[in-house]
């Protein structure tokens, strides 16, 4: 099951952050996600942050995933 949603996470965000590098971590029904993409240049953290629930949303609230741990950033 972990895997089906981790592979799920990936999927979401690569469809919706283009060149998103992601790695997802899965602890039950806690997630790290780290997002590298050059989308974010120029976006302030908050702003990177929305855009990664915005592709994870459905899995937040049908209770999927309960707390959520993003990390977005730029290419370094």
């Amino acid at each position: 099951m972990s895997d089906d949603l981790a592979r799920t996470i990936e999927s979401a965000v690569q469809a919706q952050v283009a060149g998103a590098e992601v790695d997802v971590l899965l602890e039950g029904n806690r997630v790290l996600i780290e997002v590298t993409s050059a989308l974010f240049d120029g976006m302030s953290r908050v702003d990177r942050q929305r855009t990664v629930y915005a592709c994870i949303e459905d899995m937040i609230s049908d209770g999927r995933l309960h707390a959520v741990t993003i990390r977005a950033n730029p290419p370094a």
